[in-house]
């Protein structure tokens, strides 16, 4: 059976509108009610699609993700995880976006977070005269990093590293076993990997960068950064987006994840740990998990 995709490379994009007599944002709508079934919304049962073109030509899909058990603010909205997707295969740039339904506030914050997204073309497939309108229209007096960061500053999506490292000799190419009792999953390269996706996070607000990395049951790793918001709730915590890459990639059962670690920085104003370890144990219960500390190398 085929894995379900959220990615379709750029030349199958340009060929599925061209058979179709259409431009690749006029191909967006027709892909998004497809896309809807690909949504986990166990609670409500409302399954939301946001399908998007980036700067390559690529098209990006996003689905919203509930876990019963858990308060909603776990929850992943369809444009977060579109965004994480974007993120996680470095598309630096959202030019046109459809959505099933249209954007909560929680998600037109959260779009600010990239850069010229007023300028963004959305369109909402359920209106009755659906068609492309800038995010500004939906979004008219909007807060956002302008607001809070100096010019210069890399925003969501865009290439950065923090700079952040571990104290003492470890070896990232090294697959061994951590010592000192650590569970048996939970290896060097996981870790590093970790480690890695806490370099690459989005926490200018805070200061407070950090990265997960899961280990699913085939010996596959996920990596997921934490992705701050201007506005600080709708700020998406490092599990979910790892979670996403997980789910993008096509697993079926969070079961599958056999193992975690969470990397952030020591003294932190912002931790992760105790939701991360929360949320593991609902949707993973037998998942090893491990958190490390890191500081910055500046």
């Amino acid at each position: 059976m085929d894995h379900p995709r959220f990615i379709i490379e750029a030349s199958e994009a340009e060929s599925m509108a061209k058979s179709s007599g259409l431009t690749l944002p006029q191909l967006l709508p027709s892909l998004v009610r497809s896309s809807q079934s690909l949504a986990r919304a166990p609670i409500s049962k409302f399954q939301v699609a946001a399908v998007a073109v980036g700067a390559s030509g690529r098209i990006f899909i996003g689905v919203n993700l509930e876990f019963p058990g858990l308060p909603f603010h776990h929850t992943v909205h369809a444009e977060q995880f579109l965004l994480t997707n974007l993120a996680l295969n470095a598309e630096t740039q959202l030019r046109w976006l459809a959505v099933s339904a249209a954007p909560c506030g929680h998600c037109r914050q959260f779009l600010q977070e990239i850069r010229d997204a007023p300028n963004i073309e959305l369109l909402i497939t359920d209106n009755d005269d659906p068609s492309f309108t800038p995010l500004s229209h939906f979004l008219t007096h909007p807060f956002g990093p302008h607001d809070l960061l100096p010019k210069g500053v890399p925003l969501l999506l865009e290439p950065r590293h923090n700079n952040l490292t571990f104290s003492g000799d470890y070896s990232p190419c090294s697959d061994n076993v951590l010592s000192n009792g650590d569970t048996p999953m939970i290896s060097q390269k996981l870790k590093f990997a970790a480690l890695e996706a806490a370099n690459a996070s989005h926490a200018p607000y805070s200061g407070c960068p950090s990265g997960v990395a899961l280990l699913d049951s085939q010996g596959k790793i996920y990596r997921g950064s934490y992705m701050e918001s201007a506005a600080y709730n709708p700020s998406l915590g490092p599990l979910q987006t790892a979670l996403i890459a997980y789910v993008a990639a096509g697993a079926a059962d969070y079961d599958g994840v056999v193992a975690a670690v969470l990397v952030e920085k020591d003294g932190a104003v912002v931790r992760q740990e105790t939701t991360a370890r929360l949320l593991l144990q609902e949707i993973s219960p037998q998942c090893q998990f491990k958190a490390f500390l890191c500081t910055s190398a500046d």
